[in-house]
């Protein structure tokens, strides 16, 4: 049987919702071995002045237990 962890994750981008959601994935990588999946759950923005600041993107990401 096999088992998996799921961590869920906020990737922020000034850029664009895919942007937010690659940085986090990129992020992540770098010290979760094994990734399996991600499931955006969730998007919102950041409001400055009447105007977009940041995009934000929540994230669930599973990957295998050894």
């Amino acid at each position: 049987m096999s088992c998996a962890k799921v961590v869920e994750l906020i990737g922020c981008s000034n850029k664009s919702f895919d942007d937010a959601t690659n940085e986090a994935f990129n992020r992540a990588k770098k010290t979760i071995r094994g990734i399996t999946g991600m499931k955006v759950v969730g998007q919102s923005v950041k409001i400055e002045n009447n105007k977009i600041k940041e995009y934000r993107v929540n994230l669930k990401l599973s990957f295998g237990v050894e």
